[in-house]
This record gives C-alpha cells, sequence and structure tokens, in this order.
C-alpha cells in the first residue's frame, strides 16, 4: 500500500480542509524553521534527539496503542502479512528507535566542517563549508520507525523536514511527532523543524514535490511505483533509487569457499533488502564444479533457481531464466544464474540489465578487481565481499535515509553528509581585484 492509494477521510482531513492551503502552510513553516537550523549549534540538535529518546520511552503505552489500532485497520482492509510486519511496533522495535536516537546524537556533526582551505596568489584563502540542505520533504510507507529516523538524520545536518508517511500507519506518526515535537521545544529548537503531514489526502503527496519556494529536495522511501510517480511529477530534486538489481559475478579466479559464503550471504542473509543479491552472474571455467554445491545450499533455503540455457544444463533444478528475470528485483527467494564467459561479458550483463546499485566480483586478480571497479557504474562495487553490506551504518555512516544511485550531489547510503552540501568560504584581509 503505498502513499497513491484511496483512503478514508479521518477527523484530521476534516479539521485540516484545503490541502493546497495547508501544505502551503506546512512549507512556509519549514522554511522559517530551517533559517533557524542553520543557526543550531550541535549540543541543542543532540539535546533534542536525546530528549526524543526520552519523550519515546515516556510515551511507550500511547505509541503501541496508537499502532495497535492501525494494525486492526490494516487486517480488517486486507494488508498482506509482510506490510503488517513492516507497520507493526513492539518493544524491540521501540528500544531499537530509542537507541538509534542516541546513536544519531553520538555521530559527529558536519555541520560547519571547513576543507581545502588553500592560500591564493591575491592573498585571499578559499575553501568550502558543510552547510544543511534547507527543507527535506521524505516520502515513505508502512514503516512508522522511518518517521524518527528521518526526522533524527534530518535535524542532526541542521534541515528542517516534512514527513509524509503512509495512511496506513497514520495513527503510529501521529503519535511519533508528538515525541519530536516535544523533544524540539524542550531542546528550544522550532517544533516546525519537523512535521509529519497530518492529512491522508493523497494530494498532500503531489502538493510537496511541487514547491520549490518551500522545499529544496525530496527523498522517496518505498516501492517502485511510488518512486517513479514521484520522478516524474516532481518539481523539486529528488534523491532517490528505483530498485536494487544487485549482481555478484564470480571470476574463474576466485577461492572457491570465499565464493560459496558470499554468493550465499548475498541472496539468503534477508530477501526483502535493496541490497540482496538478485542474479549471480558465474565464470564459465567454475561452473560444473561450483555451480551444483551452491544449488544444493539455495536448496536448504528454499532458493528458486531460474538460469540461463547453460545453467540448466548444468543444475536440473533451475528452471529456464526469462528475459523479465534478468531485470527483476524479487526481494524474494528467488535467484537468476547465468553462466558468462569471463569478465567482459559479466560486466556487459551487468551493464544492461543492472540498476547501478550494488554490484560485486569474487576474484583472485587484482587486475581484474580494478578493472572491475573501474568499469561497473554503480553506487557500490565490491570486491570479494556480500552485497549486503551497501548501508550505511555498514559504511561507517552511523545511519542512512536511503540509497542513491543518482550521479549528482549524493551518491550511494545517505548519511548526514548527503543531507548536506558545501559552499564556498573566502577569507581575506581587505583584499581587493585588480
Amino acid at each position: 500500500m503505498s502513499a497513491y492509494v484511496s483512503r478514508t477521510e479521518t477527523a484530521a482531513d476534516q479539521a485540516i480542509g484545503d490541502v493546497d492551503s495547508y501544505m502551503v502552510r506546512l512549507g512556509q513553516a519549514a522554511r522559517a524553521a530551517a533559517t533557524q537550523m542553520r543557526r543550531a549549534v550541535t549540543a541543542d540538535k543532540n539535546g533534542a534527539l536525546q530528549a526524543m529518546a526520552d519523550q519515546l520511552q515516556h510515551r511507550r503505552g500511547e505509541i503501541l496503542a496508537a499502532n495497535e489500532r492501525d494494525l486492526a485497520r490494516g487486517r480488517d482492509s486486507g494488508l498482506d502479512a509482510a506490510l503488517l510486519d513492516r507497520l507493526a511496533l513492539d518493544d524491540g522495535r521501540l528500544d531499537a528507535m530509542v537507541e538509534g536516537l542516541r546513536q544519531v546524537a553520538a555521530l559527529p556533526d558536519p555541520v560547519g566542517e571547513i576543507d581545502g582551505m588553500r592560500m591564493r596568489p591575491s592573498g585571499i584563502q578559499v575553501g568550502q563549508m558543510r552547510v544543511p540542505l534547507g527543507v527535506i520533504g521524505i516520502i515513505y510507507e508502512s514503516r512508522p520507525n522511518v518517521t524518527l529516523e528521518a526526522a533524527s538524520l534530518c535535524l542532526k545536518s541542521g534541515n528542517a523536514c516534512i514527513l509524509r508517511g503512509g495512511s496506513e500507519a497514520r495513527e503510529s506518526n501521529a503519535a511519533i511527532s508528538a515525541c519530536i515535537s516535544a523533544g524540539l521545544l524542550e531542546a528550544g529548537l522550532p517544533d516546525a523543524a519537523v512535521q509529519v503531514v497530518a492529512t491522508t489526502d493523497r494530494a498532500a503527496v503531489g502538493r510537496l514535490i511541487a514547491m520549490p519556494e518551500y522545499v529544496d529536495v525530496i527523498i522517496p522511501r518505498g516501492g517502485k511505483s511510488l518512486i517513479e510517480r514521484i520522478t516524474r511529477e516532481a518539481r523539486v530534486p529528488v534523491i532517490k533509487h528505483l530498485d536494487g538489481v544487485c549482481h555478484v559475478y564470480i571470476d574463474a579466479t576466485a577461492d572457491p569457499e570465499k565464493a560459496m559464503a558470499i554468493a550465499i550471504n548475498a541472496k539468503t542473509q534477508r530477501y526483502g533488502t535493496c541490497n540482496t543479491m538478485e542474479t549471480l552472474l558465474i565464470d564459465a571455467p567454475l561452473a560444473d564444479s561450483l555451480l551444483p554445491r551452491l544449488a544444493d545450499a539455495y536448496a536448504e533455503h528454499g532458493v528458486e533457481l531460474r538460469g540461463c540455457e547453460r545453467t540448466c544444463r548444468v543444475l536440473n533444478s533451475a528452471t529456464p531464466a526469462s528475459e523479465e528475470d534478468w531485470e527483476a528485483e524479487y526481494l524474494a527467494p528467488v535467484l537468476a544464474i547465468r553462466v558468462v564467459d569471463g569478465m567482459e561479458a559479466a560486466i556487459a550483463h551487468i551493464e544492461r540489465y543492472g540498476s547501478h546499485h550494488t554490484d560485486a566480483i569474487v576474484t583472485e586478480h587484482y587486475g581484474l578487481a580494478r578493472r572491475f571497479m573501474t568499469e561497473v557504474d554503480s553506487s557500490s562495487v565490491m570486491v570479494n565481499a556480500s552485497t549486503r553490506f551497501a548501508d550505511g551504518f555498514e559504511y561507517g555512516l552511523g545511519a542512512e535515509i536511503g540509497v542513491s544511485t543518482d550521479k549528482l550531489h549524493a551518491r550511494g547510503p545517505v548519511g548526514l553528509e548527503g543531507l548536506t552540501t558545501r559552499k564556498y568560504v573566502v577569507l581575506g584581509d581587505g583584499q581587493v581585484r585588480g
């Protein structure tokens, strides 16, 4: 279920009235808050994050009760089990949300960093300062914990944000929003620095992505159809990835045990993530010896195999792959396998069918590893490691708001630095240009 599904009007919708005017008010308040947030010092931002964590603990019962009402409504409306699981909160998930806030508070503040200072012949010094983006609009589905994650990262990076969660999580998001507002006020920061859209009217999304005078960037988190629509209709820059068609290529020089471990982990550690391997490419000299071992391991995990003609000749358990299989992001225990003749064929396959998210090579040949890193045009390229490492936490970013496959501004996992930009700063002592 996405932000664009039909909805039942709520009391909040009735109280808000005209959606266009409501969204403009949010935008104006966010722009004013962004000006204040540029002046916020690290101690105040960290204080707000700690106060939010305390509020979550204090209001735990209210949040869980609101979430149960969302779950009950979801069950009544026929939400599938996967969506219900993403929607559900319990004590363990709340504990993780609290800990996440405290971890973001402990991260270095990127705002105000100046680097690259150099003296010019004129006597001026020129460098770059890291500064917030301004107002960030984030549109997401199902998971109420995203409300807190998005708020914490935008706050720590000195931005104001407008958050539009899925209608299925509206009561959970409202309860979490109350904790965020209380934490901001306790720290002396504007409560409009984080605003959660209260209406379930899908027109709110259309207005949010078309307010460049108030919103500086949009980050969508959700299914491919949601992201495609936002990318198509937005009048504001979008940071996004559409899908994660990730590959692991096992080169003929690969250590078989490394190859086994990586290929199994990349597919089976979690199925429903954007950095899960969806296609395995294997160099022809290894196919006869390694594919049967891999097939046995995948069978233990219940993974369905779909292979090219050469794969099917080696594996009776594989069914023939269609053209659509090479382009598929399964997010499920299904794997496409192709036998290729060397690295050039593997790279050609990745270039044609990949989504520029994450691709890996398993090899003991240094030159081939360097070529793969150079020639594969993805936001993360890995050598002898599982694609599942393509994650902000694993990269040492502390947390992430998502993964970008764009090439401008942010690419790969987007953490605090990805929510900032840079401006030139010049230091002089009375110099004038002749």
